[in-house]
């Protein structure tokens, strides 16, 4: 049908004419309500906006001679971040001369990633990155 004849009948039935594919041979278009269509466009965008989880990267901060207890402090901390969902930053910051024994740090990062191995998975090996010694962890999925 052609164009013309297709918004004739459209405008005798107070729709409008909407072009689901121009660039087929021939056109292909529908005869629609289109306040209406915009409208259930927008509640279904909306509605799958809402059902979407927005994943945060939080982060935990630590040097390299951090007691136990704060060290647990921050395990409990990471776990938090895990049962919401969210990724967690390790870092190690290393002030003045530490940077001559990273080891150490290593280590410190190696047993926070053991004690929270049972919520997370790490997804980013620990890397040197100037000052800081980091590694991102992501909580595992729930069964």
């Amino acid at each position: 049908m052609s164009s013309k004849s297709a918004n004739d009948l459209a405008s005798k039935q107070n729709l409008d004419l909407l072009c689901v594919a121009p660039n087929a041979k021939p056109p292909v278009c529908k005869i629609l309500d289109y306040g209406k269509y915009r409208f259930e466009a927008q509640k279904r965008a909306k509605e799958s906006r809402k059902n979407q989880k927005i994943i945060e990267i939080k982060e935990v901060r630590m040097t390299p001679q951090i007691g136990i207890h704060d060290l647990n402090v921050k395990v409990k901390q990471a776990i938090n971040f895990f049962l919401d969902g969210n990724k967690v930053k390790v870092s190690v910051r290393f002030k003045g001369r530490q940077l001559a024994h990273v080891e150490i740090g290593e280590e410190v990062l190696q047993k926070f990633i053991h004690l929270v191995e049972e919520y997370s998975i790490v997804e980013k090996q620990p890397t040197l990155e100037g000052r800081f010694l980091s590694a991102t962890l992501a909580a595992k999925k729930k069964k």
